[in-house]
C-alpha cells in the first residue's frame, strides 16, 4: 500500500482508480494488544467517495477483462496471498487482535476464496429456454446469459479482515463487476493490501476502489450515490436493515448478526463435541457471527459435557496475539470488552452461574462459561460478540430445536446426534441458513454457500453463489430473419 514515512507512523490513504488519495479527516490504526498507533488513516467525504464511484462506473462502462483474464488476475493474487502467508498473518494480528494462529486461517482462507473465485470466473452460465414448447415459437431460440450488475459496494467488518474482504472483492470482479470497498475503520490495513496485490497483478485501476472511513460520513456517502448497482455488507443487523432501507430497489447482499446455538444430544460424543465446541466458541475472543453463544445440552450429559467444555477451555492460552502459543487474544477494543463484561455480570447478578472465566484485563475477556443463565438475559437473548458462552440444559430434543428457533436470528446452527432421525428433523426444523450436524454452528468451508435468514439477512456468499448474487440474468430470444 501506499504511505507517507516522513513521519514515524505511516499514513494510509484511499485508493481511486490505481492513485492514492488522501482525505479531509484522518483516524489512528491502533495495535490492538499494545494500544500503539501501527497507522494514520485519512478518512473519505463524500466529495472522495464520489470520486471512487466515478472511477468504478468507467470502469464498469469500458468493460470488465475477458474471464480468462479475471481468471489469471484472481488466481494471481492467490498465489501472491499464500506466498506472503506469514507476513499478512503478522500484519492482521496487530491490526486485528486476533491470534496468530487465527489469522494463518484467515490468510490459509483467502487463498482457496480467491482461487475459488477465479475459477468461478470461468463459469459464469446461462441456461437453454425451451421456448419452442410454447405456441407460435417453434422456430425460434432462447437462453438466457448472465451481466455483471456494474458498480459494487463491498462495506467489510474487522472480524474477517482479510478472507470477508475476498469473499466480496473476489466474487464481483469474477463477475465482471467495478468495486468500491470500504472496509472497517478498525482493520483497513489488510483491504489495501489486497486491494494493491489486484493491481500488481493487472487489474484495470478502476476497478478496485478503497475509501476508508466510518459509516458516518464514508458510508452513508456510498448509500446516498445511486450509481451503485448491489451492496454487499457484514456487519450488525442495525446497520443492515439502514442499507435495506437506503438501497431502495438496488440488490443487496447481507450477513448479519446472529445469536447463534449448538445442540448437544446425549448420545453424542462428548469429548469431540466439547473441543469443538470450545473453539467454536472462543476462537477470534468469540468475535464472529457464527461464534458458539448458546449451548442447549441434554439434561442426562450436562455435567460430564460442561466438565469436558471446562477442561478444553482452561488449556487456552490468553494473552498477546502474536506469540504463537496464544489462542485468545484482546477483544477489538476495550469498550467492547467493558460491554461484554457487564453482560456477564448482568446475567450473574440474574441468576447465572459462572463454571470458568468472566474476567477482564484491559480488552481481554478470558474465556467464560455460564450455566443457569436466565431465558431472558441479554448473553442469550442478544450477539454478546466475546468470549462467552452459555449452557442450558433440555429434556426433549423438540424443545431443544424450539428454543434454536426462539431468536430473531438464523444464520446457523449445529447439532451433535448420532441419530440420522434427529439431523433430518434438525435440518427441516431449524430456521436458520445452514445446519451443520455433528459440528458447530461456527463451521464454514469458503466454498459453501453461507448466509442466513430472518434479522440475520439475506442472499449468499461463497464465490460460486455471491457471482449469482452479484449479476442479472438476460433473456436471448432469437426468431428467423424472414
Amino acid at each position: 500500500m501506499a504511505v507517507e514515512t516522513a513521519t514515524q507512523v505511516p499514513r494510509v490513504k484511499n485508493l481511486i482508480a490505481g492513485e492514492w488519495v488522501d482525505g479531509p479527516g484522518e483516524r489512528p490504526v491502533l495495535h490492538k494488544y499494545k494500544g500503539t498507533p501501527l497507522a494514520i488513516a485519512a478518512e473519505a467525504d463524500a466529495g472522495v467517495v464520489r470520486q471512487a464511484v466515478d472511477a468504478a462506473v468507467e470502469a464498469a462502462r469500458q468493460g470488465p477483462p475477458s474471464p480468462q483474464r479475471r481468471f489469471q488476475i484472481l488466481r494471481q493474487v492467490a498465489d501472491e496471498i499464500a506466498r506472503r502467508r506469514e507476513e499478512l498473518a503478522r500484519d492482521i494480528a496487530r491490526e486485528s487482535g486476533f491470534t496468530i494462529k487465527d489469522c494463518l486461517n484467515d490468510v490459509d482462507r483467502a487463498v482457496q476464496t480467491m482461487l475459488t473465485s477465479a475459477e468461478e470466473a470461468k463459469r459464469i452460465e446461462g441456461e437453454m429456454v425451451p421456448i419452442e414448447g410454447a405456441p407460435g415459437f417453434e422456430e425460434r431460440l432462447a437462453f438466457t446469459i448472465r451481466v455483471p450488475v456494474g458498480v459494487v459496494c463491498a462495506i467489510t467488518p474487522f472480524n474477517s479482515p482479510l478472507n470477508t474482504v475476498a469473499h466480496k472483492v473476489g466474487p464481483a470482479l469474477a463477475a465482471g463487476n467495478a468495486v468500491v470497498l470500504k472496509p472497517a475503520t478498525y482493520t483497513p490495513l489488510a483491504a489495501l493490501t489486497l486491494a494493491r496485490m489486484l493491481l500488481d497483478a493487472g487489474l484495470p485501476p478502476g476497478f478496485i476502489n478503497v475509501v476508508l472511513g466510518p459509516g458516518d460520513p464514508t458510508g452513508e456517502a456510498l448509500l446516498a450515490d445511486e450509481r451503485i448497482n448491489f451492496y454487499t455488507f457484514t456487519g450488525s443487523t442495525a446497520v443492515g436493515r439502514r442499507i435495506a432501507q437506503a438501497a431502495g430497489l438496488r440488490r443487496t447482499q447481507l450477513e448479519l448478526g446472529n445469536v447463534s446455538a449448538t445442540i448437544v444430544c446425549e448420545d453424542a460424543n462428548l469429548t469431540r463435541a466439547a473441543r469443538q465446541c470450545c473453539r467454536g466458541a472462543f476462537r477470534k475472543a468469540g468475535q464472529v457471527c457464527t461464534s458458539v453463544q448458546r449451548l442447549y445440552v441434554h439434561e442426562s450429559v450436562v455435567e460430564p459435557f460442561a466438565a469436558a467444555l471446562s477442561e478444553a477451555a482452561r488449556q487456552l492460552v490468553v494473552g498477546d496475539p502474536e506469540d504463537p502459543a496464544t489462542d485468545v487474544g484482546p477483544m477489538i477494543s476495550e469498550k467492547e470488552a467493558m460491554r461484554a463484561e457487564a453482560w456477564i455480570q448482568e446475567a450473574v447478578r440474574g441468576g447465572a452461574r459462572v463454571v470458568l472465566g468472566g474476567t477482564r484485563e484491559g480488552a481481554i475477556i478470558h474465556p467464560t462459561i455460564l450455566t443457569d443463565v436466565p431465558r431472558d438475559a441479554r448473553v442469550v437473548c442478544e450477539e454478546i460478540f466475546a468470549p462467552v458462552v452459555s449452557i442450558v440444559p433440555y429434556r426433549d430434543f423438540e424443545e431443544a430445536l424450539q428454543w434454536v428457533n426462539d431468536s430473531p436470528y438464523g444464520l446457523q446452527a449445529g447439532v451433535f446426534t448420532r441419530s440420522l432421525d434427529r439431523a433430518l428433523r434438525a435440518a427441516r426444523t431449524l430456521r436458520v441458513g445452514g445446519v451443520v450436524i455433528n459440528d458447530t454452528s461456527s463451521t464454514r468451508a469458503d466454498l459453501m454457500p453461507y448466509g442466513g435468514v430472518k434479522a440475520s439477512g439475506y442472499g449468499k456468499e461463497g464465490p460460486r453463489y455471491a457471482i449469482r448474487e452479484m449479476t442479472e440474468e438476460r433473456l436471448v430470444l432469437i426468431g428467423p430473419s424472414d
